[in-house]
């Protein structure tokens, strides 16, 4: 990553206090946050269920950050339009749930939102060829799809690092986020790898100081490591 580029953060709500959603998103939005990251869980393609269109809608008037919705379902194209009435900017979908990638691409792109995709810790880059000039967003997890607070997987850095040469080297807009496992000693490994947006939950819904507060921090920890 580039020195003196600004980190992006994404609050992931999945670690939020749902008792008081709005609130928590509006803190986020209010203390710094670039995205508001919501993640989809249907019980299939993970085993969590979680979110979806009507929490969107929901937390939509809370925030005028964009919302990027991190779909960990099967067939997800069905959701797409219901994703777009409810609010959301950015619909990411798995590599490992499309039959045809590039067509769930072009669907996403079709209904007017931006498109990405996400890849699994032991999912290849070379996934995203043939749809990366379509894309505004790739998501390399550093964790396993599904349950929140897994510990970071080291491993994965030199796949984040092979996304970044692929994006730069073809010239393409699309951002690279790292999720899973992000906190103040590891969000600065994914940056250097080439992240430059951070998806952090207990990080900063679980720190124990403020929402704005625990964004900052995160920030301020990518220039820790040399």
């Amino acid at each position: 990553m580039t020195s003196g580029v600004e980190i992006k953060v994404a609050p992931s709500i999945l670690a939020a206090d749902f008792s008081r959603l709005g609130e928590q998103v509006a803190e986020a939005s209010n203390g710094g946050a670039d995205y508001i990251h919501v993640d989809m869980m249907d019980g299939h393609f993970v085993p969590p269920i979680t979110i979806g269109a009507q929490v969107v809608s929901a937390i939509r008037p809370w925030s005028e950050v964009p919302i990027e919705v991190h779909m960990m379902v099967e067939e997800p194209t069905k959701f797409i339009p219901e994703l777009v009435d409810a609010g959301a900017d950015t619909a990411v979908v798995h590599v490992e749930a499309c039959k045809d990638l590039r067509s769930t691409v072009d669907k996403i792109v079709s209904s007017g939102i931006k498109a990405g995709v996400a890849l699994s810790p032991s999912t290849s880059e070379l996934s995203l060829q043939g749809v990366l000039s379509n894309l505004s967003l790739v998501v390399a997890m550093t964790v396993e799809p599904g349950w929140g607070g897994q510990p970071f997987i080291p491993k994965v850095l030199d796949k984040v690092t092979r996304i970044r040469s692929m994006i730069d080297d073809g010239g393409y807009d699309a951002e690279l986020e790292v999720d899973g496992g992000i906190n103040i000693e590891t969000a600065g490994y994914a940056v250097k790898a080439g992240a430059g947006i951070l998806v952090a939950g207990t990080a900063i819904y679980g720190s124990g100081v403020p929402v704005d507060q625990a964004i900052a921090n995160i920030r301020q920890s990518v220039h820790n490591i040399n």
